[in-house]
């Protein structure tokens, strides 16, 4: 006798999507629905939804094909809208925002991944929501959408019936958090550890990319903070960071140092060496291409910094650094 799926998903690819997002939602649910990995969606079903039934071109170039046209969304128990590349997503096709809209009319969740949550708030189904977006578009987020602040400071946000995700793996733990709810922990749990996972991730957990002690709830400092990560190749000036956020140096400075005791040009640096140990730590690249991605003059400069702030070389530091599965 067949059984009714627990979690029945419905995806909307936008032209241009990111592959990894939604490849790494559908694994989670692929392996909870079976046992083992052999991937019959008997505890969870998913179908890709189309306007055109046309293949949908990732931003890698590889094609989906979707399996079924747009029907009743009340057939699922939530539909993800998975963006990518944001000039693509400016022109969707006015078929899903009206399915969206219909979706939400139908109390249907919705979870926006990666720039999906971008079209969320295009077709008007975020108001008063909170949202998740990656911090490598926090800006463009708030360039869109005046008077909106997005959340970059977590892996994903669950505001009632919205879901929003900052993509890549955050739509891993994401799914998990759906199949633990729908089906069990257990489950969960084995999707993420047959993906190589360690273990499932609260929304609170912080995106990577800039140091944990930085965490604070002065919002002028965290937009700051992720505009120093987003220009970490090409580091800004204390004065070109005061005029893109709008505000004077001394009001900057003043914010920073009560919230981090660091001055901008401190927390500046401790950001991009952030990024630099990183780079040791899960890359074999030279120490020049190090310096060079992380925005200092040379290999001598940096080596320099790092060695005053870690009391080693980088490459003394990269031979005994502790593996990052170890750190918890």
């Amino acid at each position: 006798m067949s059984t009714k799926p627990a979690l029945k998903v419905g995806f909307i690819l936008t032209r241009q999507f990111t592959l990894s997002a939604f490849a790494n939602f559908v694994d989670v649910l692929r392996l909870a629905a079976d046992e083992g990995d052999r991937s019959r969606p008997i505890r969870c079903s998913w179908k890709v939804l189309s306007a055109t039934m046309n293949p949908v071109v990732s931003s890698c170039g590889i094609p989906v094909q979707p399996d079924q046209r747009l029907g009743d969304p009340r057939a699922f128990d939530y539909m993800v809208v998975v963006g990518g590349l944001i000039p693509a997503i400016q022109d969707l096709n006015p078929d899903y925002i009206a399915y969206l809209k219909r979706t939400a009319e139908a109390n249907v969740p919705i979870v926006g991944v990666c720039t999906g949550a971008f079209i969320l708030h295009q077709a008007g189904l975020m108001e008063g929501y909170r949202c998740c977006v990656s911090w490598f578009h926090h800006n463009d987020f708030l360039e869109q959408f005046e008077g909106l602040i997005p959340v970059s400071d977590q892996i994903f946000v669950v505001d009632r019936d919205r879901l929003t995700c900052s993509g890549g793996a955050s739509s891993a733990h994401l799914a998990a958090f759906l199949v633990d709810r729908h089906i069990g922990q257990a489950a969960a749990r084995k999707s993420l550890n047959i993906m190589i996972i360690d273990e499932a991730q609260t929304p609170e957990n912080p995106q990577p990319g800039l140091p944990l002690e930085f965490s604070t709830s002065d919002k002028l400092v965290r937009k700051a903070l992720l505009l120093m990560r987003q220009n970490v190749a090409t580091p800004l000036t204390v004065d070109q960071l005061s005029k893109r956020l709008g505000i004077s140096r001394r009001k900057l400075q003043r914010h920073f140092g009560e919230a981090l005791q660091l001055s901008p040009a401190e927390a500046g640096i401790a950001v991009r060496l952030n990024v630099a140990r990183q780079l040791l730590r899960r890359t074999d690249q030279s120490v020049t291409h190090i310096a060079a991605a992380t925005g200092f003059c040379d290999a001598s400069h940096f080596s320099k910094v790092f060695r005053a702030r870690e009391g080693v070389p980088p490459e003394t530091w990269r031979r005994q650094a502790v593996p990052e599965d170890a750190d918890a």
